[in-house]
């Protein structure tokens, strides 16, 4: 059975919970966030080691008691997300490769089974939910300006898994040329590649904003209560 190395990036401070610390470290459910994601992906029986990027003055993950895992690698992230996914990616031996959010605790182990087989196929894939609302682009003063279609439209999730290698080398590319790489499928795209769609569980919730919070508990203790 192949195994897989997943890279988290987490050196960013999440400025919109508007909090004293980054929001990986903010409390939710007994432990920290970030402490809630690592557990869920070292739980899953293909994942062989968790590549944790962080800030270089982060105080927080040394107390945290999963930082002492045997599985899990520390490195330095960078300015920008694509940064920090880079030197994670100098530490994975593995041919293949996740990167999911720090901020996603949620993820569950059927939305990576579901992943990881949908990738192994093509290009890569990444989890996705379909849009569902009316979309509406706007001018710079908010004014809408159309409706827009929204058949074939994603709102794009986390893990993202790509070949390891190929990964690298797109953001490598992306950043050389100086273009705005959202996530590691922007960057793949821009290096030519076309990786699936996987449409993944709504609870994949990433914490942004503090109404989150409340939200992932909830999908926490439900996940939970079923399993």
């Amino acid at each position: 059975m192949l195994t897989f190395t997943v890279v988290v990036p987490a050196a960013g401070v999440g400025s919109r919970m508007g909090a004293s610390c980054p929001k990986q470290y903010l409390p939710l459910v007994g432990k920290f966030l970030i402490e809630h994601t690592l557990e869920r992906l070292l739980g899953h029986p293909r994942i062989e080691r968790v590549v944790v990027a962080i800030a270089a003055d982060d105080e927080f993950f040394a107390t945290l008691p999963v930082a002492s895992h045997p599985r899990i690698l520390i490195t330095t992230g960078g300015a920008e997300r694509a940064d920090s996914v880079l030197q994670g990616l100098a530490l994975v031996e593995s041919d293949w490769v996740l990167v999911h959010d720090a901020a996603r605790p949620c993820i569950t182990h059927q939305d990576i089974d579901a992943l990881i087989h949908a990738g192994l196929a093509g290009d890569g894939a990444i989890l996705g939910n379909r849009v569902r609302d009316t979309m509406k682009r706007s001018d710079a003063s908010g004014r809408i300006q159309k409706t827009v279609d929204r058949n074939q439209l994603w709102h794009a999730l986390t893990p993202q898994f790509f070949r390891t290698r190929q990964l690298e080398a797109a953001l490598q590319q992306g950043l050389k040329s100086g273009a705005v790489i959202t996530d590691e499928a922007s960057a793949m795209e821009l290096a030519g590649w076309h990786p699936l769609m996987v449409e993944g569980r709504a609870d994949n919730l990433k914490v942004t904003r503090p109404e989150d919070l409340a939200l992932a508990a909830l999908f926490l203790s439900q996940q939970e209560a079923s399993a």
